[in-house]
């Protein structure tokens, strides 16, 4: 299938479909990831990963644009739910060059930023070392991707 959108649901019980992500979990507060769940996971779903990215921030890299905000991945396929702040799992690296979550915090008077929250559901384990980044998860799991989709939330300062 590679990357393309599937039956496969996110939501979060910390803000709706482009609402306002709480300050909780943002930079200027407790800096938590929310709590996620998934529903119609496509048959075979071996392991999960999860990304937050942010493509309206205001940087452009070589070979990448906008910025990553939490790469998780080696979640069984049987987990259906992140609790939050979650500490489980496989973190990558960030764009802060951090492991794990870290919240929103856009530039102040830059506007409504979109964080667009992934689940991707790959077909086999892959059991990946710790420390990627977005990118070079991103080419590691590419072939074993067989759903994913999205939930966005907004933030400004």
């Amino acid at each position: 299938m590679g990357f393309a959108l599937s039956k496969l649901q996110l939501k979060s019980l910390a803000f709706e479909a482009l609402g306002k992500i709480p300050r909780k979990h943002t930079g200027e507060g407790e800096d938590v990831s929310p709590a996620l769940e998934w529903s119609n996971a496509p048959d075979g779903t071996a392991s999960v990963a999860v990304i937050c990215h942010d493509p309206d921030a205001p940087l452009v890299l070589p070979g990448t644009y906008g910025f990553v905000h939490w790469v998780l991945y080696n979640i069984p396929g049987s987990v259906t739910t992140l609790e939050e702040a979650t500490q489980d799992y496989t973190a990558g690296i960030n764009d802060a060059k951090k492991q794990g979550y870290m919240g929103p915090m856009p530039p102040e008077g830059h506007g409504i930023h979109h964080y667009f929250f992934w689940v991707l559901a790959l077909d086999k384990e892959l059991n990946l070392e710790p420390d990627l980044n977005m990118w070079q998860l991103l080419e590691k799991i590419e072939p074993h991707v067989i759903g994913m989709n999205r939930l966005v939330g907004t933030y400004e300062r």
